[in-house]
């Protein structure tokens, strides 16, 4: 289970479009007050790590997914949980698919606003169309 990780995964996303560079000792203060343990560290560390290395891509494979409109309209909320999600879809083979759009539908739910889930989630299923 690691929607623990998920969740401090998106703070620490959606605090990076407001200040950055998002330092070491924040991530660390993010892991501990999210009472992460060493393998939700792990999977943090490698998720951001996918990210800063493919943003480009997974920013591109919004935009082209998303038609309502461009990636960088979308709300910065939004758009956190989707990075995680779209990085998670295209470059962990350990992780679902399924459980991918659902944890980002869960974080949606709770942080973003009423029309948020179905949104992403239809993003997400035209990602995972477009995989195959």
């Amino acid at each position: 289970m690691r929607a623990k990780a998920r969740e401090t995964l998106f703070k620490i996303l959606f605090s990076s479009q407001f200040v950055r560079p998002v330092d070491k000792s924040f991530k660390n203060g993010m892991y501990k007050a999210g009472e992460l343990n060493e393998d939700d560290v792990k999977y943090c560390d490698r998720i951001l790590s996918l990210i800063e290395k493919h943003s480009t891509e997974i920013s591109e494979v919004i935009d082209n997914k998303s038609m309502a409109f461009p990636e960088t309209r979308i709300f910065p909320a939004d758009k956190s949980i989707l990075f995680i999600a779209v990085a998670e879809i295209l470059y962990c083979d350990d992780v679902p698919d399924k459980v991918a759009v659902s944890e980002a539908a869960n974080i949606a739910s709770r942080y973003s606003s009423e029309k948020s889930a179905s949104f992403i989630s239809g993003i997400l299923s035209s990602v995972i169309a477009g995989k195959g």
